[in-house]
């Protein structure tokens, strides 16, 4: 059973799952090269080599836990929080100690074996996009958990063990402290000048255009004005809303296409770096908040994060995020890499998901 571990003094958690450490490569040396098995299983043909399904976006007559699925979710093998048992807060002297109660799942986003969002067609980017709404809708349910992280991992470099394209979702008991901080520090601004900082920042990006990445009838990309990494983009709503989970359909239609160009254009410009994504969502057990905004950060791993930037807290990034803006800009997504096409893009209705 992984805990959950307090530490005193900035009132950070830690996850302690002993189960992880039977995870493959977990403690190889920097830079080696990870040997990979000739199946893979997350491909279609394979559902018997991961956990039962979760759900699952099935085509019509298809059954569970077998091909015939288009996005399908699972648990983690190896997860970092387990679903089972009570949470368990207790003391321990001074510390603060609960049982390491949540969720961990894997998205797997495509049947074939691609290696990226980016490879997908936009209206398939969209049914992930879809699930993931899915599933924080559900896990919402589960009094237990008050959190929801949606995250992807590209690359050895940026924490991917598995090449096959995936998301992750991590439900959490608590709120992690920089979503913490991040709520504190939008609630500061929303109290001294009676808005949402996130609100602001979309206003003054798309006035003054030179961070802008790609601007949509529903979301701004940009490179954040202290971008911490060289081309990091965020993607934000226009419309506020404080939880993912609450995105409407035209939004999901669009969210599909920005996402799906951004990674396209960060792909080309840099030439496939690893790279991580994270959806920042309000905690379940909060309410619509008027201060708070949901967004995605895209996160190129292109510089190492050392000593300095862990001591202080600060963060050397080498680009000016205007520069960056202008390079991505131009960048023309539409030119995939080869072997890749972009299909056709359905957007009649939801598609309608089989649960398992």
């Amino acid at each position: 059973m992984p805990e959950l571990r307090k530490d005193p003094i900035v009132g950070r958690w830690v996850i302690i799952a002993h189960e992880r450490a039977r995870r493959p490569y977990d403690f190889k040396a920097a830079g080696a090269t990870h040997p990979r098995s000739q199946v893979c299983p997350f491909c279609e043909g394979q559902e018997g080599m991961t956990p039962p399904e979760i759900l699952a976006y099935r085509d019509p007559g298809s059954r569970p836990n077998g091909p015939g699925w288009r996005v399908r979710v699972v648990p983690n093998r190896f997860p970092a929080l387990q679903i089972e048992g009570e949470l368990e807060k207790r003391g321990d002297g001074i510390y603060d100690r609960m049982a390491g109660i949540g969720a961990h799942e894997v998205i797997i986003e495509s049947p074939r074996h691609h290696v990226s969002t980016s490879d997908l067609a936009p209206n398939e980017v969209r049914e992930v996009l879809w699930v993931y709404r899915d599933r924080l809708v559900d896990l919402k349910r589960d009094g237990r958990l008050v959190h929801g992280m949606l995250f992807k991992n590209v690359g050895e470099n940026a924490g991917a063990s598995l090449e096959h394209t995936h998301s992750q979702l991590i439900a959490t008991p608590i709120v992690p402290i920089s979503v913490w901080e991040e709520m504190t520090g939008a609630l500061e601004f929303y109290n001294y000048r009676g808005r949402c900082i996130y609100c602001d920042m979309v206003q003054q990006e798309t006035a003054v255009e030179k961070r802008v990445v790609l601007d949509t009838p529903y979301f701004t990309a940009f490179c954040p004005y202290a971008s911490r990494f060289p081309f990091e983009t965020w993607i934000v709503p226009k419309v506020h809303e404080s939880h993912f989970e609450n995105i409407p359909g035209p939004a999901v239609d669009d969210l599909s296409r920005v996402l799906h160009e951004v990674l396209v254009k960060l792909e080309l410009a840099l030439d496939s770096p690893a790279y991580n994504y994270i959806v920042h969502t309000a905690p379940f057990d909060h309410a619509g908040l008027p201060h708070y905004h949901w967004h995605i950060e895209v996160i190129p791993r292109l510089t190492k994060v050392a000593g300095f930037e862990w001591g202080t807290g600060f963060y050397i990034n080498p680009v000016p995020p205007e520069q960056a803006a202008a390079f991505l800009r131009e960048v023309e997504a539409a030119t995939l890499r080869p072997g890749t096409s972009v299909r056709s893009e359905s957007t009649e209705g939801r598609p309608q998901p089989v649960r398992s």
